[in-house]
């Protein structure tokens, strides 16, 4: 949470910029602080220095994929995350790893902010 603002902060972790930027827009318009991260390592480093409340995870990243920083998050932490990828496949894996919902790319954003929102206990 933004101390500042009282804003739930969200931590967006995906290497495609439009996605990031269109995103990250949308969110601060629901209200929320938003960080991003382009790629896993970087999306770990911010989990610890930046205390988001959830985060955004796309699973196909380059340095380190989006299944790995599930399965080094949750050995450290409780933070929800929900996996937004092109892979449907993958959406079993993803859940067996800690994440707490899945969405298959292409998204309708408004159904993000939903999701965010149920997550964290927030009334629309």
């Amino acid at each position: 949470m933004d101390e500042r603002t009282g804003q739930k902060r969200v931590l967006i972790v995906d290497d495609d910029e439009r996605i990031v930027r269109f995103l990250g827009l949308k969110l601060k318009i629901a209200g929320y602080d938003v960080i991003t991260a382009a790629n896993g390592d970087e999306g770990l480093r911010l989990t610890e220095s930046a205390s988001p409340d959830i985060m955004v995870l796309d699973l196909i990243m380059p340095i380190i994929d989006g299944f790995e920083v599930l399965r080094r998050l949750h050995c450290v932490s409780n933070l929800p995350v929900i996996v937004l990828t092109a892979r449907a496949d993958a959406c079993e894996e993803a859940l067996h790893l800690g994440a707490s919902d899945f969405i298959a790319k292409p998204f309708n954003p408004d159904e993000l902010v939903k999701r965010i929102k149920a997550i964290l206990g927030q009334t629309t």
